[in-house]
């Protein structure tokens, strides 16, 4: 949302001059920043407090890949026989299969998984100890369907049904809420709200940065910071001190330009809404605006047909996700120290391949961690085993790790978190250690 102001006469100026007050000024500054949220009042929206923008907890970024992704192709048991007899057609070749060209070849993770070569600029993330995977984890949701396991993720429940109808990261950042937080403490990049923010104040979901630049006139702008400044200057109290915020917040927010953010250490992100939404993450977190959440969705995962091994469906998805990601990493350099980075899905997909090339509904499917707080260079599972004996009942990976357990030891470790009670309510979860504790 852009707001444009006209050019005032002299006389309108003298009457707005004539009409001012603490609060009338912080109203007229800051309009569109309170029709950003919603939230509380438009004095407590306009207020960016220096406690906010220095929390010493991570930025968590939280990427959903909607459509049930192929966690056995995408992290696949190569290992396993059961993976190449199923999958006749859409399996990948070992990392050693001198029969194929190396291009075409799984990566190699641990000597039993490997990872889908269309994910290479991830690898050295991984093996330098700053991506983590875990398999075979999901939720207790069995309907299959896109609607109620996506529903039940975002709220943060085992399956979807009796439970509150806020989202986890909503209820985290509930649980968290300062009077000084942030207007853009939680961003989602879309065209809608995700459920998994729905309830939270001091959020927003946008296409770009540039939908709610403040954009007035030189001059006016001028004027109204010469009177913002005069009025708060010296005041100690609360309104003085949203004054003095409001100011930063207008100034660094003219400042913010995603078209022209330069992304350091050479990063180059794909011209992809997910390539655009992690700049503009990188863009957001660099201004020190208060960020702590960021929420990025990429579709397209639901690949029932034309899926293909390493030419595909499939490989074109994975392709932008290992290109934005790993350009996010290395723009930020030294600063994902700070950045937790959570990749998932709301299912995997059937072991068997289908008739058309492609796969159906399954259950399980693998989840990435990234960042300085990942316990990275492993995969982690307790795995189940994929011959015929070990999948569940209508042939499909079991899940053997909730998802819950991964996200509360994000929130713990690395945000700060000590009401698990409240956001996974009736869930205790239990230890992975994929995520290692902030120092």
């Amino acid at each position: 949302m852009t707001i444009k102001n006209s050019w005032w006469s002299c006389d309108e100026q003298r009457k707005w001059e004539a009409s001012v007050s603490r609060r009338s000024v912080l109203l007229g500054a800051g309009f569109s920043l309170a029709m950003w949220t919603g939230a509380r009042s438009a004095l407590a929206d306009l207020t960016v407090a220096t406690q906010a923008r220095d929390r010493p907890h991570d930025v968590l970024v939280y990427v959903f890949l909607r459509g049930g992704a192929d966690g056995l192709n995408i992290v696949a048991p190569y290992a396993e026989d059961a993976y190449y007899r199923r999958r006749p057609n859409l399996s990948i070749a070992a990392p050693k299969d001198a029969r194929t060209k190396p291009e075409a070849r799984l990566l190699d993770l641990d000597g039993f998984f490997g990872l889908h070569p269309a994910l290479a600029p991830l690898l050295p993330s991984y093996r330098e100890g700053q991506m983590a995977i875990l398999h075979a984890v999901g939720s207790q949701d069995g309907t299959r369907s896109h609607f109620e396991a996506m529903a039940a993720v975002e709220r943060g429940l085992a399956f979807e049904g009796p439970g509150p109808s806020s989202g986890w990261i909503a209820r985290h950042l509930s649980s968290t809420e300062k009077q000084a937080d942030s207007p853009l403490r939680a961003v989602a990049f879309g065209g809608t709200m995700p459920d998994s923010l729905r309830g939270a104040s001091n959020t927003v979901a946008l296409e770009s940065i540039t939908d709610f630049k403040l954009e007035t006139d030189d001059d006016r702008r001028a004027h109204l910071e010469r009177s913002l400044l005069s009025l708060y200057s010296e005041g100690r109290d609360e309104v003085a001190h949203a004054g003095q915020e409001t100011i930063k917040v207008l100034d660094a927010l003219r400042k913010i330009d995603p078209n022209q953010y330069k992304p350091s250490n050479g990063a180059t992100y794909p011209a992809t809404d997910l390539g655009s939404g992690f700049r503009q993450t990188a863009c957001l977190i660099r201004a020190k605006l208060g960020l702590e959440v960021a929420c990025l969705d990429r579709t397209g995962w639901d690949t029932h047909f034309a899926q293909g091994s390493t030419v595909g469906i499939l490989a074109l998805s994975l392709d932008d996700l290992g290109k934005s990601l790993s350009a996010f990493v290395r723009d930020l350099g030294r600063e994902m120290a700070g950045v937790t980075v959570v990749v998932m899905t709301e299912f995997g997909r059937r072991l068997a391949e289908n008739s058309s090339l492609g796969t159906d509904h399954g259950r399980a499917s693998a989840m990435f961690v990234l960042g300085g707080g990942a316990a990275g260079g492993q995969v982690y599972r307790r795995w189940p085993g994929i011959e015929d004996y070990q999948l569940d009942e209508t042939g499909d990976l079991r899940v053997t790790t909730d998802y819950r357990d991964v996200l509360a030891e994000v929130l713990r470790n690395r945000l700060g978190s000590d009401r698990l009670d409240t956001i996974f309510q009736g869930y205790a979860p239990k230890p992975v250690g994929i995520v290692k504790a902030a120092l």
